[in-house]
């Protein structure tokens, strides 16, 4: 019998605690909400939570709001309306500045582009006479001009070596004959010396 009762005891004392920390933990949600902080949820919340409820004479359930309440709950929800609108005429301000940026840097990009595709084609061609040429052109035409300048030297080489060695071949056959000319005078000379000499001893054995 003493044992029913203890039991019994402790039954009812744990069921109390339980009861008191769920009201406590119902007070402690209750205390957190407010109508003039958090957000507009909770202070409709707020509302649903403090206020009162009946039955009308048709049985329908009814809930009894503070005009007062409902007007405080209309402001706060004109702020953040408010609040809500001036957020997205910013973030439109926002994305159309951002728009006209983007715009801004297609045009930018374009211009850099056409002055990159300039500069590659200046990079690739070359003038020349006052025309433009592609690289290839213009290395071909240039190594055209040096081959035949080098063809040129080399055929004024072979032909200067050419005159000179008729210049020396006509210099020596100039020598042979100044030679042969000098030896013929010489023979010349001698056989006319030779003459006036026997002229000479035969006009002296006329005179004799």
């Amino acid at each position: 019998m003493k044992f029913l009762t203890k039991v019994s005891v402790i039954l009812i004392v744990t069921l109390s605690l339980q009861n008191l920390n769920a009201q406590t933990n119902t007070d402690d949600e209750d205390d957190k909400l407010s109508l003039n902080s958090g957000t507009i949820d909770s202070q409709f919340e707020y509302i649903f939570k403090k206020s009162g409820n009946f039955r009308g004479t048709n049985g329908q359930k009814y809930e009894a709001v503070k005009y007062a309440w409902l007007l405080t709950l209309k402001a706060h929800v004109l702020d953040s309306l408010k609040t809500t609108y001036k957020k997205l005429e910013n973030s439109e301000k926002v994305v159309g500045n951002q728009a006209k940026e983007i715009e801004d840097l297609k045009v930018k990009l374009v211009d850099t582009q056409t002055i990159l595709d300039q500069t590659d084609s200046e990079k690739n061609n070359m003038a020349l006479l006052g025309m433009q040429t592609s690289k290839t052109n213009y290395n071909v035409i240039m190594w055209s001009i040096i081959g035949a300048l080098f063809a040129f030297l080399l055929l004024f080489i072979y032909k200067f070596k050419g005159s000179n060695s008729a210049t020396r071949e006509a210099k020596h056959k100039l020598d042979e004959v100044e030679t042969e000319f000098e030896e013929h005078r010489r023979t010349a000379l001698e056989r006319e010396q030779k003459v006036r000499r026997q002229l000479q001893d035969e006009l002296n054995k006329h005179k004799s």
